[in-house]
């Protein structure tokens, strides 16, 4: 698992500049890529009277949103290496205006899935991947601080959604309502546009003629080497294997899936998504459900969406400090595993002020959670491969991120409860916390383990090259040997 700190771009980012307005724009398109699937829960109670369907019919609509979205980060990733972020994002805010205003026409529930959860899904991913990565190339040691910015604007929008929609809803209904949120969306071609891509060659590092010091070898140079000196024993059907690999490579690094940090991230997250979701996207309707008004179980998203948008700036200051900086995936277990005990104790919440109190914890757990989600997976691939790994990412998790909510709904249908489904989503977020903290554990260990033979193996190799250096005799003698 090489350090993300040595990852080797090729120049030095920025870290500021132009960067910042990369991250407003990155905090607009991120905001409404997840935000969006979770205002429209607001419509859900009308929109599931209006076609008589159930609880786990209607739950489709977001979760058909989400999974598409995470479905097209392969597609997403491809274009972004291909044609950089600002197209992109631009592309997919006109996607989603298209899906919510086709959508405000749809007779049946399956136009919803279609619309609203296809074609709003694709543009979301085009909205969200770039807007990602971009980041990366603009920032690396103030990255953390920049990622927890960006995806502060998920629960800005959400704040400001939440009570827009009650409104629209109440003045237009669900159809008007669609239309005008066509429009709104439009700002994501906005966030596009101020995504300049970053001026490499200015940034370009000079290269260095004298050779690296021998106490400051760094561990992606030494694995640099070895990948030289490997490819130099390569037979002629390795080489041709080789060849194959890089063609599928130049679109996305299928080659992360021999990457040990990558696959930890994977296999944990595979589980957390069947309940990461769910609780967001039912909080409204289970108030609606305990006799609460609407106003009121809407201003619940507000305040969760309130306590969310002041930890993720917050999450990413203390990640960037060099306490947490250095052992960062710890930080990330703890907010997984404290999302799993919100969820847990929901049911101690029987009126509207236990409500609100859940709001408040969750609201921090869940925003502490998507300030770490992509840093993580950054610190643990590099910036340079970030955006294949959000791919292959997401191509994986929009099975659950797709099934989570329905199977959460048809709990709620089987018990007539909604404590149950909160009791499940603790478990699948609890169970991989505690995952992620035994084995980051171990692959610390282990890291620091590589780390210390790379450091030998270097000072080894100083060490006979100012030999020979000192005795040029030895060193001709050498020669004629060989």
């Amino acid at each position: 698992m090489p350090p993300a700190a040595a990852t080797n771009l090729g120049y030095t980012p920025p870290d500021g500049g132009w960067g910042w307005a990369i991250v407003v724009g990155a905090f607009i398109s991120i905001g409404f890529s997840y935000a969006f699937p979770k205002s429209l829960t607001i419509y859900f109670k009308d929109i599931q009277e209006y076609f008589a369907v159930s609880y786990s019919e209607i739950a489709w609509v977001s979760s058909v949103m989400l999974a598409s979205m995470y479905a097209a980060g392969p597609v997403s990733s491809i274009l972004v290496n291909r044609y950089g972020s600002r197209p992109v994002v631009m592309v997919g805010g006109v996607l989603v205006s298209t899906g919510m205003v086709l959508a405000s026409f749809g007779t049946a529930i399956i136009h919803l899935y279609l619309c609203i959860g296809v074609i709003g899904g694709f543009g979301l991913a085009f909205n969200l991947q770039p807007a990602l990565t971009i980041i990366g190339t603009y920032f690396q040691v103030k990255r953390p601080l920049a990622n927890g910015l960006a995806m502060t604007g998920s629960p800005v929008v959400l704040f400001t959604l939440a009570p827009l929609n009650q409104f629209l809803l109440d003045s237009f209904g669900w159809r008007g309502s669609f239309l005008i949120l066509g429009g709104i969306v439009l700002n994501c071609c906005v966030a596009g546009s101020l995504m300049r891509p970053v001026n490499k060659k200015a940034l370009k590092k000079p290269e260095k003629t004298e050779p690296p010091e021998c106490n400051g070898g760094a561990a992606e140079e030494a694995a640099t080497v070895d990948t030289i000196t490997q490819s130099d024993n390569l037979t002629e059907e390795n080489q041709k294997e080789s060849k194959s690999q890089g063609c599928v490579n130049r679109f996305i690094d299928i080659s992360l899936f021999k990457h040990r940090g990558f696959l930890i991230y994977l296999i944990g997250n595979v589980v957390m998504f069947f309940g990461f979701f769910a609780p967001v996207v039912f909080l409204a309707p289970c108030a609606k459900h305990k006799g609460i008004d609407e106003y009121s179980a809407a201003f619940l998203l507000s305040i969760f969406a309130l306590a969310d948008m002041f930890i993720r700036p917050t999450t990413g200051f203390i990640g960037n400090t060099k306490w947490i900086r250095p052992r960062i995936q710890y930080f990330f277990s703890f907010a997984v595993s404290y999302n799993g005990v919100c969820h847990l104790l929901f049911p101690l919440a029987s009126e509207y002020t236990g409500l609100v109190v859940y709001a408040v914890f969750f609201g921090f757990a869940f925003g502490m959670l998507s300030a770490l989600l992509f840093e993580v997976l950054m610190d643990l691939v590099g910036a340079h491969r970030f955006s294949s790994a959000v791919g292959l990412v997401t191509i994986i998790e929009c099975g659950p991120v797709l099934l989570g909510p329905p199977l959460s709904g048809a709990l709620v249908d089987i018990f007539g409860d909604y404590k149950y489904m909160y009791y499940a989503c603790g478990v699948f977020m609890l169970v991989p916390g505690i995952f992620f903290f035994i084995m980051h554990y171990f692959n610390y260990r282990r890291l620091d383990k590589e780390r210390g033979q790379i450091v030998a193996v270097d000072v080894r190799t100083c060490e006979e090259a100012v030999e020979l250096k000192t005795n040029p005799d030895d060193k001709a003698a050498h020669d004629t040997d060989e």
